[in-house]
């Protein structure tokens, strides 16, 4: 047996920030019908994303509290060139967004950068520089 990840699942406190947070980047979640503390958002590649609010969830994950640290898990979202990562780094951070690591040139060739989302997980934000 060979299971396909296709979904995830993210576990938020104020799930109207969340939605707003990932609307700049992309991403439109769409609040479920039978629930309004749940929202879902297809992307093109098939992948599903969740936004579950922690009251949603947490009567499934007995013992469940939120995270304390750092993030464990990053979401990571690729542009076509090193500009685009710099203008949406930017953009977050002057909306608000905690900027974790400023625009690099990491050294596996690629433009890198992290902000947190409203929760403190982690996005990534990167593009293939070009070679030289």
């Amino acid at each position: 047996m060979h299971p396909t990840l296709n979904t995830i699942d993210i576990v938020v406190s104020d799930l109207d920030a969340s939605i707003a947070f990932y609307a700049r980047l992309g991403m439109e979640f769409k609040l479920d019908e039978h629930s309004p503390e749940h929202a879902g958002c297809d992307l093109p590649n098939g992948l599903h994303v969740m936004l579950d609010t922690e009251g949603f969830r947490t009567p499934f994950l007995p013992g469940w509290s939120a995270p304390t640290g750092g993030p464990r898990t990053l979401l990571c979202f690729e542009f076509d060139t090193p500009a685009g990562v710099e203008a949406t780094y930017a953009e977050l951070v002057a909306a608000g967004y905690r900027g974790i690591a400023e625009p690099f040139d990491a050294f596996w060739g690629m433009r890198y950068a992290t902000v947190a989302d409203p929760d403190g997980n982690g996005v990534d934000l990167y593009a293939t520089l070009p070679a030289s």
